[in-house]
């Protein structure tokens, strides 16, 4: 089948990447802002057969999310089999309501997807689940962790223990660890829903002691649960402390911030571009398509 890959403005460096591992038409798109705000999109070249649409929705978001979904509404007058790659889907953390009132804002948007007639949506580690019960229409969601692990294992890592910062991540860090042959734990984290601020209340933390660790997260927004954890974990007098990601938003200086914790580095995947998307997120994706 024919395949044309057409690349979003907030993922063009993955979506090449894509096009080349499925030998596929590749077409940029190209965006201008009006002085009110409003954007207009440009497709360069025709696209044809199977459409792919690859656009991460991560800050600015609604003008992200506008730009995936107007890019699909013009590949569905050349096409009726359209996948959408968003990498990263924001809103994925409004799947449900919270406190007394709160929009479910991942239901609306599920319904816009519907709505601009994407086929199957493809998403890499979706922050929840439940975010994925609101679509109508198919929706893939892929793990990078085996990525991510594998570049772990490049490294010359001093007996190193996995942690999850929480324990609603307890199953990525027990998939992470076993590809590693190393053992899993995970902190017990406490959030406050009005203010956002977080602690680690306690932890059942075997001996960390002169031990790498490696923190697994499949996001990094403000950093405030990262930098929390690497705190306690330095307390508990671990070696070297690295953060490993999906997506790496990293949102307010927050990589300065947790740098500042005591982290030696930080590994994300290029659903996110930025200078810690060391891992190509591509070749899971085209499995998925494929």
């Amino acid at each position: 089948m024919f395949t044309t890959v057409i690349g979003g403005i907030a993922s063009q460096g993955l979506a090449k990447k894509i096009a080349k591992r499925l030998k596929a038409k590749y077409l940029n798109s190209e965006i201008k802002v009006f002085p009110d705000g409003e954007c207009k999109i440009t497709i360069y070249g025709k696209p044809r057969g199977r459409i792919i649409v690859v656009q991460s929705t991560y800050p600015p978001v609604d003008s992200n999310l506008i730009q995936a979904l107007a890019l699909i509404s013009k590949a569905r007058e050349y096409s009726s089999k359209i996948i959408a790659v968003i990498p990263y889907f924001g809103y994925a953390r409004q799947d449900r309501e919270f406190l007394p009132s709160e929009i479910v804002t991942m239901k609306m948007v599920a319904k816009l997807f519907k709505a601009v007639e994407a086929s199957k949506i493809v998403i890499v580690d979706v922050h929840s689940k439940i975010a994925l019960k609101h679509f109508k229409i198919p929706v893939e969601n892929i793990s990078a962790v085996s990525e991510l692990a594998r570049y772990f294992r490049k490294l010359q890592l001093k007996n190193p223990l996995v942690v999850s910062p929480d324990f609603g991540g307890i199953s990525r860090s027990r998939e992470f660890a076993k590809l590693l042959n190393t053992d899993y734990t995970a902190l017990v984290k406490w959030r406050d829903r009005k203010t956002g601020n977080v602690e680690i209340k306690s932890s059942n933390l075997r001996n960390a002691s002169g031990r790498d660790v490696i923190i697994v997260d499949d996001m990094i927004s403000t950093g405030g649960s990262i930098i929390k954890a690497a705190e306690f974990l330095k307390r508990q007098n671990c070696g070297r402390i690295f953060v490993a990601c999906t997506h790496a938003l990293l949102i307010n200086n927050a990589e300065k911030k947790i740098r500042q914790s005591g982290v030696s580095k930080i590994i994300s995947t290029n659903t996110i571009p930025s200078k810690t998307a060391v891992v190509d997120s591509s070749e899971i994706i085209v499995k998925a398509i494929s």
